[in-house]
């Protein structure tokens, strides 16, 4: 008897065991596209806010109304950032990328004095970039707006396009996440299905006989998720290591979120698995439970 109680313990924790990292498997492969997605908004994020319009400004433009243009600049809400280019950086900008001072066979300098502004990124859509584009150039003392049309509408594109594929993505994993956990419960819990019936038998409410399945699958969804983060972590550690510009991109703030989506994830799942499987046999036959 001893024996037979000490096997139903083993494989019951075995059972368990594989339970849990079954749902740990399928957590950290949602916790990698979320990481991947996270990503991708941060580097569209970074890209965006790198892209440069130039403000070239007149030819005989005083220092003083330079200042109260720049200044303005920065006041309005798309501006992140500005940085003043003279005539003269400008030119030697030019003679470091072709090895040669333009001044030398022109005569003159070419190059007008410029601002170089930094947009914030929600404002670098093609819907925002000619109303700004317009309100620049309405400045008397500007002489022209320059910014790569065709860049910021190749990045826009490019980044609309690696959403939709990792949204796709994510409602597949989770459409298979539940499948799989589901399964996996279900399993478990078919190994109680006479004791599921005999519950009713006795009187026990539908919620009573699910409170104890649900319970333990709080946990098992929790540990899961525990072990899922710890495996995420993990890989970012070593992810770090080998690209060191990555948590400049991927900020702390966002790491807890999709650990904390993750956790609460695995909760869910496995509690909606463990309340469809055990309404599974809440009223079936007698005669069914051993044929199935």
């Amino acid at each position: 008897m001893a024996v037979n109680n000490k096997r139903n313990t083993i494989s019951f924790f075995n059972s368990h065991l594989i339970s849990v990292v079954s749902i740990s498997l399928v957590l950290f492969l949602l916790g990698l596209i979320l990481i991947m997605g996270f990503l991708g908004n941060e580097l569209s994020h970074y890209v965006k806010e790198n892209i440069t319009v130039s403000v070239i400004l007149a030819e005989d433009i005083s220092d003083i109304k330079i200042r109260k243009i720049r200044d303005d600049l920065e006041k309005q809400p798309y501006v992140k950032s500005t940085e003043y280019i003279s005539k003269e950086q400008a030119s030697l900008e030019m003679q470091r990328e072709l090895g040669e001072n333009p001044e030398t066979f022109l005569g003159f300098n070419p190059f007008h004095a410029s601002i170089e502004v930094k947009l914030k990124s929600e404002y670098t859509h093609p819907d925002s970039l000619p109303v700004i584009e317009k309100r620049l150039s309405s400045e008397a003392s500007v002489s022209d707006v320059q910014y790569r049309r065709d860049m910021i509408q190749m990045v826009n594109q490019n980044i609309r396009r690696v959403g939709v594929v990792l949204v796709i993505l994510f409602i597949v994993l989770i459409v298979i996440s539940f499948v799989l956990i589901n399964n996996t419960v279900r399993l478990l819990i078919y190994s109680k299905r006479f004791l599921i019936y005999a519950m009713g038998l006795v009187g026990a409410t539908p919620a009573f006989i699910r409170r104890p399945f649900i319970r333990h699958n709080i946990l098992s969804g929790l540990i899961a998720g525990v072990i899922a983060i710890i495996m995420l972590a993990g890989s970012l550690y070593y992810v770090r290591h080998e690209f060191l510009g990555l948590e400049e991109v991927l900020g702390r703030n966002s790491l807890w979120l999709i650990y904390g989506i993750v956790l609460v994830t695995g909760i869910l799942l496995s509690v909606l698995a463990a309340y469809f499987a055990v309404n599974r046999y809440l009223n079936m036959a007698r005669g069914k439970l051993y044929y199935i």
